[in-house]
């Protein structure tokens, strides 16, 4: 979550002020979706985005279905490639780190255009409904929010951006990814080892930042196999001609790439959210799931039956700020007193949502509190019979919104991976002691490397470590 450039008046018209921001290349096709961006934020790193924007227009034109498509870098920890049905590509950098050739990359991304060039996106489109907040929080009861600009911006970027494709769907982009990465050069059987790195990854539940990849791309028991058939097939077919797996050239240019969670624009530990660039903290109610994007925080009860999403809150007073709060999210007879929160003048509100096509409303307690020329919107909301269940859980997270002080929280910085060279023959696990890795993060490196620790380095071979 990344406010500092939303405290105008113009906050609740967040799409129109992304837009001219979503920088575009000379090889680029349409810009990026400015829902996608709100939800996910650029990554910003010519190198990738150039080799995105390459690769994918070499691609495009050997397609099935050449067409003025797009290829961005989004900034998200999350292990996750997508398509949407306008014709653009999404890789995260999760996933760009977790590469470890060219040839990798090049098999997703030719995946991933496959769901454009086969149509799969627009078609599933069809059959389903946007996803919305539930997708990635569970069923909430906030319809009003959700379809107001302030909420709707994560419903739009997450139904038009992460589809859920058929077996049918994903096996004909298996094929077209093998296909197009083949065209142009590389060796396809990578794609196959990729797979097994995501399963591994998955396996070892590594947290907020594991691969939905793999949950909007389901996997069968022999996709592997599957992949290495057809890519041994695409590799006679090509003529003796040889295939670029491109390992180190990969490697090279992800070095310093961010790894994890970026704590500048936010991060949880231990239930408190901080966050060190605007220097507060939060507290998270025990138990609830949370969801951080460049535009808001989420909390949201484990059986979705309440929500909690900090938000800033446009306005030149705090007065004014709570006006446009409560017409953005659609308030109804809401009743307002000042208070004031750990030093911070506030105003509180509780009102309602009216329900929308056939949906039941919500009731909604919202604090608006004041840090200087910066106001944030803490916005608790459930169903009108469980509101008493809530409210005072609502009030108590809003009561912790406080200074942060702490320079240990404050001075949080963000892991990078790091390249590499073994100076000699050695396991990947000898490698990890030798660079000072603790060997509580074995496996997980080794994950992201595409290895086991037990396997030998040669002396010269690149490897992947993380530190700040």
């Amino acid at each position: 979550m990344n406010f500092s450039f939303l405290r105008t008046s113009a906050a609740l018209l967040l799409p129109l002020t992304l837009v001219s921001a979503i920088p575009t290349s000379p090889n680029q096709g349409p810009k990026p979706d400015p829902a996608v961006i709100a939800q996910f934020g650029l990554y910003n790193n010519a190198t990738l985005q150039r080799l995105i924007d390459t690769k994918g227009q070499q691609m495009n034109k050997v397609s099935d279905r050449p067409g003025d498509y797009g290829f961005t870098i989004v900034d998200s920890p999350v292990i996750n490639a997508f398509a949407t049905p306008d014709g653009h590509v999404y890789f995260t950098r999760g996933i760009m780190a977790h590469f470890n050739s060219e040839a990798q990359f090049a098999g997703v991304l030719g995946h991933e255009l496959g769901h454009i060039t086969a149509r799969h996106g627009q078609s599933q489109q069809r059959r389903s409904t946007a996803a919305g907040i539930g997708m990635l929080l569970g069923s909430i009861v906030a319809p009003r929010l959700m379809q107001s600009t302030v909420g709707g911006l994560l419903q739009q970027g997450v139904g038009l951006g992460i589809l859920k494709y058929g077996r049918d769907d994903e096996r004909e982009s298996d094929q077209l990814g093998v296909k197009y990465s083949t065209k142009i050069g590389y060796d396809a059987s990578q794609m196959a080892d990729f797979f097994q790195t995501l399963q591994r990854n998955q396996s070892a539940g590594g947290g907020s930042s594991m691969p939905t990849f793999l949950s909007s791309h389901p996997n069968s028991a022999d996709r592997y196999t599957t992949v290495k058939s057809l890519a041994s097939q695409a590799k006679q077919n090509a003529g003796g001609r040889q295939l670029t797996v491109g390992r180190d050239t990969y490697l090279r240019m992800i070095d310093g790439l961010a790894y994890g969670e970026d704590p500048r624009q936010g991060y949880v530990e231990s239930g408190v959210f901080y966050h060190p660039d605007l220097k507060f903290r939060l507290p998270i109610p025990s138990g609830w799931k949370s969801q951080n994007s460049p535009t808001q925080f989420q909390m949201a009860e484990p059986n979705g039956k309440a929500l909690l999403v900090l938000i800033p809150a446009g306005g030149n007073s705090l007065d004014e700020a709570a006006q446009a709060l409560a017409k953005g999210i659609g308030l109804q007879a809401a009743n307002a007193q000042r208070t004031t929160i750990n030093g911070f003048p506030a105003v509180v509100m509780q009102g309602d949502q009216a329900g929308q096509q056939g949906q039941a409303g919500a009731r909604v307690l919202a604090h608006i509190i004041q840090d200087g020329s910066s106001y944030y919107g803490i916005v608790g909301l459930s169903s009108p019979d469980a509101f008493a269940s809530y409210s005072n859980t609502f009030s108590g997270v809003a009561q912790g919104f406080a200074r942060l002080s702490d320079a240990s929280k404050l001075n949080r910085q963000t892991e990078k991976v790091r390249i590499r060279t073994a100076t000699g023959n050695q396991t990947l696990a000898s490698a990890f002691a030798a660079a000072g890795i603790p060997s509580r993060r074995y496996e997980e490196l080794a994950i992201l490397n595409g290895m086991r620790t037990t396997d030998r380095l040669g002396k010269g071979m690149l490897y992947k470590v993380v530190g700040k």
